[in-house]
């Protein structure tokens, strides 16, 4: 693409590298000398400012730090949040601060607990259906990496999260994608500050759900709990209101598998075994 074709107006993204643009050819650098500077490819420098390439959190701080300021990680998350389900990043940010996390999951690996090709088989699914676009699809895989750092944060939470059944018995993304994905469930299951369940078919009735839900326990001990439409997420921050959510939960966790059988039906359908 010829860098006078670039509309700053057609999108964020192309915003974002008209501005790229802008600052680098007010300073008198090449694409190679500014993506040096800042730990990048003239290549990678062109793509984002042409618009060929989304830029990523980690690019959008680097720019940061070398020209000081906060402007493009704020710029990158506006452009993101454009992109993402009307009331998901209020509650992404809830969810990095919990003390405790609880979630039930129907049909899908949670983001939290997904590997990145799992990530990307699902995205490009939606790409195939016409529901998301190739750069959308990039930063919801992107979105859910960076929602993995509250696993590893100095004080991690408390982390409870109950899958129906169909989430580990629906293929995504092919034998290899699905063998790292259980892998991953172990491994998560294996952490101090979890507990993983599965909530078999046979459980019928008995379920609590029959539509995912979290519910995020702050360090100040307040309830919020987050549920989605086809359309927009819903925090809600009424005690009155998430503490019979909170009581169902207990009620399916007393219902689901312990996790020594969650696990071992996990570890069976690596080998194959139905």
């Amino acid at each position: 693409m010829n860098l006078k074709d670039l509309n700053p107006d057609s999108s964020p993204q192309a915003a974002f590298g008209a501005r790229l643009r802008r600052v680098r050819e007010e300073r008198g650098w090449t694409q190679e000398e500014f993506g040096e500077k800042v730990g990048y490819s003239g290549t990678h420098m062109s793509a984002i400012e042409t618009g060929r390439k989304p830029p990523t959190l980690r690019f959008s701080r680097s720019l940061d730090r070398f020209l000081g300021g906060d402007a493009y990680e704020r710029e990158w998350r506006e452009m993101r949040n454009g992109s993402l389900l009307e009331g998901f990043p209020e509650y992404v940010d809830y969810e990095g601060r919990a003390a405790e996390i609880r979630l039930y999951e129907v049909g899908v690996v949670p983001g939290l607990l997904q590997t990145p090709e799992y990530a990307a088989a699902l995205a490009e699914g939606d790409v195939r259906r016409g529901a998301i676009t190739p750069d959308q699809a990039d930063e919801f895989v992107s979105v859910a990496t960076e929602r993995q750092a509250v696993l590893t944060r100095k004080s991690p939470p408390l982390l409870f999260v109950v899958l129906d059944e169909s989430c580990i018995r629906r293929p995504v993304g092919g034998t290899a994608v699905m063998d790292a994905q259980f892998a991953r469930l172990v491994e998560f299951a294996e952490q101090p500050n979890t507990v993983l369940q599965i909530a078999p078919f046979d459980m019928g009735a008995r379920r609590a759900f029959t539509l995912p839900i979290t519910v995020l326990t702050m360090a100040d001990r307040s309830l919020m709990s987050y549920a989605e439409s086809a359309h927009r997420g819903h925090l809600e921050r009424e005690t009155t209101f998430v503490l019979p959510i909170l009581t169902a939960y207990h009620q399916l966790q007393a219902e689901a598998l312990p996790q020594t059988s969650s696990v071992e039906m996990i570890r069976q359908l690596r080998k194959g075994t139905p």
